[in-house]
């Protein structure tokens, strides 16, 4: 997606985007209201921020494989690169973990599944939103894996187990140990063919209650795509744009509803 139609994709989002007041669903008006734009400064943010710093001062080079849409028509590539230079590049800014801290802290999700674990920032505010769950994180990359190892030994998030490799390759095994799914966060791949196939492969660990969590669904024309096929599949009763991240529930008896909030 060009600059001019990114630019344009995020002003048809101002246009569309609502504030509090302007909900009519009482689900969508709490969450909005307790979780969206939760001002309570939580003392796990000063963690995370800490975490954060010291990962930004880190010049080791390591050898990093990226099998995402980096990759392009490529199944991977490799290539060596500074750490602080990978936490810029592929981990969120501060107040989207914050926002990752504050949506595990409020739906309390037993098991939790992370699609790209980068330097392990999302995984530990997902992990440290509530200790007493267990949070799977996919990464492709092994040299990344030992960063965000570190990035979990720091915080001393013990809930969190990373498995290594392809996640066409380990998805399905992940899948059958887990007896349901309460949160998924799906940041591995921004192309829009993959990511439909892990939600389909989700969706089968999915309930009532279950929330997933998609990043940069306006990324590019692809995962606009994606995210128009997620928010309108049949077991989607509800929907959140917020830009950067997309939220989808599967709550029964409600009739299917997509709100587009501003953040």
């Amino acid at each position: 997606m060009s600059f001019i139609n990114k630019a344009s994709e995020f002003i048809a989002y101002l246009f569309r985007a609502k504030g509090l007041h302007g909900l009519h669903s009482p689900f969508v008006y709490q969450l909005a209201g307790e979780v969206l734009y939760d001002n309570h400064h939580y003392p796990e943010y000063e963690a995370l921020q800490r975490q954060r710093k010291r990962l930004l001062s880190n010049r080791n080079f390591i050898e990093t494989v990226d099998f995402g849409a980096s990759a392009g028509s490529k199944v991977f590539i490799t290539y060596r690169a500074r750490v602080q230079q990978l936490v810029k590049r592929r981990s969120h800014a501060e107040r989207f973990n914050r926002l990752l801290f504050r949506l595990s802290h409020h739906f309390k999700p037993e098991y939790m599944l992370e699609f790209g674990t980068a330097a392990g920032l999302g995984a530990a505010a997902l992990a440290l939103g509530n200790p007493d769950s267990k949070v799977i994180t996919l990464e492709g990359c092994a040299s990344m894996a030992q960063v965000a190892a570190n990035s979990f030994e720091r915080l001393e998030t013990r809930n969190v187990n990373i498995v290594i490799g392809n996640f066409n390759q380990t998805l399905t095994e992940v899948l059958n140990e887990v007896p349901r799914l309460d949160l998924v966060f799906f940041d591995g791949n921004h192309q829009k063919i993959p990511t439909l196939d892990y939600f389909k492969h989700c969706l089968t660990k999915v309930h009532d209650n279950s929330v997933f969590i998609f990043d940069d669904i306006h990324w590019s024309a692809d995962m606009d795509d994606a995210w128009n096929e997620i928010r309108n599949n049949d077991q989607v009763s509800l929907s959140i744009d917020l830009y950067q991240f997309g939220l989808v529930f599967f709550r029964k008896g409600i009739a299917k509803q997509h709100f587009t909030l501003k953040m």
